[in-house]
């Protein structure tokens, strides 16, 4: 059930604030491939949603102890910037809803497995970082997710009580952090698509930012609750 009333909204970035979860898919294969390996589609997607150290930890169990990280972080980088060109594409939805939000006075916070600068650099240059209150990045806490540390810091950041806060994510482990923090938690799939026991986890799952609008509108207040039927 959405928090009544809502305190504050807390939100991933990659894959559903920023449109650059396939950007990095394609950088991530073509690094690996530049440092002579052949990345597939089940590693990939176990290094959405976590933090580097994890995505590191499970590249050399895959490819071994040897495999060069530091090489394959210097070309993924490489390959992101280029794909970006001169922005970072925002998800469907994205700014509509941050300002909506904004205009209705409910804080708005950032949990991301990104590092700050990283963070901040790619919200600045996708012209969003203004809109948001409160940006707790993997750098600023001693546990990433799926551990609640982020998102419990965003709501301690947003004066606001994790269990009057929604999140909204596109990860599973995103999914389990924002639950284990106690706060109601909306999937809106990107790259994965939820299982049974991410459904357990969530309020709801809806494909959009903008059917996360249409269904806080439904409300006169905001902070008074959203109609639950519409998160079905």
């Amino acid at each position: 059930m959405i928090p009544d009333p809502l305190e504050a909204v807390v939100f991933d970035m990659d894959g559903l604030l920023l449109n650059t979860e396939a950007l990095y898919r394609t950088a991530i294969f073509e690094a690996c491939a530049r440092v002579g390996h052949e990345m597939v589609d089940a590693l990939h997607l176990s290094f959405i949603g976590s933090p580097k150290e994890t995505s590191a930890a499970l590249l050399k169990a895959h490819f071994g102890p040897d495999f060069p990280l530091l090489d394959y972080y210097r070309h993924c980088r490489a390959a992101f910037e280029r794909l970006c060109g001169s922005g970072v594409p925002l998800k469907p939805g994205a700014r509509d809803l941050l300002e909506f939000l904004k205009d209705r006075g409910v804080p708005r916070g950032l949990a991301t497995s990104s590092d700050r600068d990283a963070a901040e650099d790619h919200l600045r240059r996708a012209g969003v970082l203004e809109l948001l209150d409160v940006v707790v990045a993997r750098t600023d806490v001693a546990s990433g997710k799926p551990h609640p540390e982020t998102f419990l810091k965003a709501a301690e950041a947003l004066g606001a009580a994790p269990t009057r806060c929604l999140a909204l994510e596109d990860s599973h482990n995103g999914v389990r952090a924002a639950s284990a923090a106690g706060m109601a938690t909306i999937m809106v799939p990107d790259m994965l698509r939820p299982t049974d026991e991410i459904r357990a986890l969530c309020v709801g799952v809806l494909q959009s930012l903008c059917e996360v609008q249409e269904a806080l509108e439904q409300t006169a207040a905001v902070c008074s609750g959203v109609d639950r039927r519409a998160l079905g």
